[in-house]
């Protein structure tokens, strides 16, 4: 599971892959009401993610979209799909696979990939075995695909599903050099914090909305005998958001654009201002539950599970990641809205910041089946049968808010819509995956190393300029 900054008006840059900003201005004053639309709104009281009725999705396979899509017959295709989902959002998805299956009479086998993703196709690749088609969580990746010629253009029929049920920003990230290659199935905000409602009732802390507040908050938690954060370091990609959070807010869209696209050095002094505030909390004894090493060597999942498991005594009060960690929180007693709440990643600088990710279907052997499926992903029946499980969000405009089973996600969901065309994604999944997504190395490594030692800044700009250069060639 991976995985969009700062709310401003983009238009695609020649190589359709770093957004551009038009102003600084247009971009604070859309990221000002989307960021208010979801301060107002995340502490809302929701429902469980059981998808039951009364929850606020509707009965039947395809939530509250009803048929809008219409599907060929494809009695005797076999279909391979592959992605790097685990546990329930896999389990989710495969719902939405057995509606294709129904409606069209296709089998589709679900294929469990390994990050980073473009290794394990072109394994398969070389093995003469690809997928028909693949979810892939970065535009970087699409366009490694495109450039080894692995990915197939889209088909007519998605491209009119595209068109209807996307904004143009979207339509826009999943393509190259002007040519439409990925459906945006699955979309993240990224700029929350989750918390334990009771240890923090036990603490009498309150939700922050910028970063000395948040600190504050820490504090008061720490002092009731909690320690305040959860972070699942063994995972590279849960501290590139942490850093991508702290980053745009406190450098702005412009300087973030820049780092996105190697247009300036990992050792500039925003980059070493963002890495400081970000050590406040890495770096503060106790802050992080299991220490360093404790954190670095639990896994996203977990990180999630341990904050809302323990009763008032957790091994942490809070946790930072997108809207998806409802799904893990799922897999606790504790509810969404009432015992596990929510709040937007607080504002370092100017403005809160407001990071976006997401998931694109690519296909890799044209068929007629395969452009069949990636049709469907494309239409409001596909998304609105996950909308309903709970821990997703879909860029797809056509998908009512009353398909996602609880108001905290509805009004997540209502944002992310109403954004329109002013998002930005996030920054490593940007990035060639050399250097952005694969464990071990570039953009995880160092921060993982820095989770270690948060007083290396200057080591840690150096390594991470040193692994950009390569990666990016310049």
């Amino acid at each position: 599971m991976r995985r969009t900054s700062r709310i401003i008006r983009i238009r695609r840059s020649p190589d359709n892959r770093t957004p551009v900003p038009r102003t600084r201005g247009a971009a604070r004053a859309a990221a000002a009401v989307v960021a208010g639309v979801l301060a107002v709104s995340l502490t809302a009281c929701g429902g469980d993610d059981d998808g039951d009725d009364e929850s606020g999705g509707k009965g039947g396979g395809t939530g509250d979209t009803g048929t809008t899509v219409t599907l060929p017959k494809l009695d005797g295709a076999n279909l391979s799909v592959a992605a790097v989902w685990t546990g329930a959002e896999q389990a989710n998805f495969k719902k939405v696979l057995a509606e294709f299956e129904k409606r069209t009479g296709a089998k589709v086998t679900f294929v469990p990939a390994q990050d980073p993703i473009i290794n394990f196709l072109g394994s398969k690749i070389a093995g003469g075995a690809p997928p028909d088609v693949a979810l892939l969580p970065q535009p970087g990746a699409i366009k490694q695909a495109v450039d080894k010629k692995w990915a197939k253009p889209l088909g007519a029929e998605a491209q009119a599903e595209l068109a209807k049920n996307y904004s143009q920003g979207w339509q826009d990230i999943g393509k190259v050099d002007g040519r439409p290659y990925g459906v945006y199935y699955k979309a993240a905000n990224k700029s929350l914090i989750w918390y334990n409602a009771q240890v923090f009732e036990n603490a009498g802390a309150s939700e922050p909305k910028t970063w000395d507040e948040l600190l504050t908050t820490a504090q008061t938690v720490y002092d009731s005998g909690v320690t305040p954060f959860s972070v699942g370091g063994a995972d590279g990609w849960t501290l590139t958001d942490w850093f991508e959070n702290i980053y745009l807010s406190q450098a702005g869209p412009e300087k973030y654009d820049q780092l996105a696209a190697h247009e300036i050095k990992w050792t500039d002094p925003s980059v070493k201002e963002a890495l400081t505030t970000l050590a406040e909390i890495w770096g503060k004894k106790d802050y992080v539950a299991g220490g360093a090493r404790g954190a670095l060597q639990t896994e996203f999942p977990e990180s999630v599970t341990q904050t809302f498991t323990g009763g008032d005594q957790p091994k942490a009060a809070m946790v930072y990641e997108g809207d998806f960690v409802q799904v893990n929180i799922g897999e606790t007693k504790a509810k969404v809205g009432t015992d596990a709440k929510v709040f937007p990643f607080p504002a370092v600088g100017d403005t809160a910041p407001v990071v976006s990710g997401g998931d694109a279907a690519v296909i890799l052997k044209d068929s007629k089946a395969a452009q069949a499926l990636v049709t469907f992903l494309a239409s409001p029946d596909a998304a609105g049968i996950q909308a309903k499980l709970g821990g997703y969000l879909s860029p797809n405009k056509n998908v009512p808010s009353s398909a996602y089973p609880n108001a905290v996600q509805q009004k997540m969901a209502e944002a992310l819509i109403g954004a329109g065309d002013d998002f930005r994604f996030d920054m490593s999944d940007q990035a060639p995956q050399a250097f952005g997504g694969t464990p071990g190395k570039g953009e995880w490594k160092a921060l993982q190393d820095f989770l270690k030692d948060p007083k290396d800044v200057a080591g840690t700009q150096r390594r991470l300029e040193a692994d950009a250069a390569a990666a990016y060639g310049n």
